[in-house]
Parts: structure tokens; C-alpha cells; sequence
């Protein structure tokens, strides 16, 4: 949305694009993150890979 990288912390012009992309997001990766965890592999199963031993 133009405008919005220069749009203050008050202004819906921030908020209304970074309420929708969110939501965007959310709708897209819900399903994946749901197929992966029926597969057994979530973020709780891979996580011991994300820390050195």
C-alpha cells in the first residue's frame, strides 16, 4: 500500500497493511503447519536440530 513504510505508529496506514499481511500469512501457513504435524514433523519434533549439542 503506498504510503505505508512512511506512515506513523498511529496511523491506520500502518495498521491496515500489517493486519492484512498477517493474515495473509496466517491463512497460508496454517494448512502446512498442520500437514507437518500429522506427519510428525512440527517444530517441537525438528527443534532439537535448531541447538548445537
Amino acid at each position: 500500500m503506498p504510503g505505508a513504510m512512511e506512515a506513523g505508529l498511529t496511523s491506520g496506514l500502518f495498521w491496515v497493511p500489517l493486519a492484512f499481511a498477517l493474515l495473509v500469512v496466517f491463512v497460508l501457513t496454517t494448512p502446512v503447519n498442520r500437514w507437518l504435524i500429522s506427519r510428525g514433523k512440527g517444530h517441537a519434533v525438528v527443534h532439537a536440530y535448531h541447538h548445537a549439542r
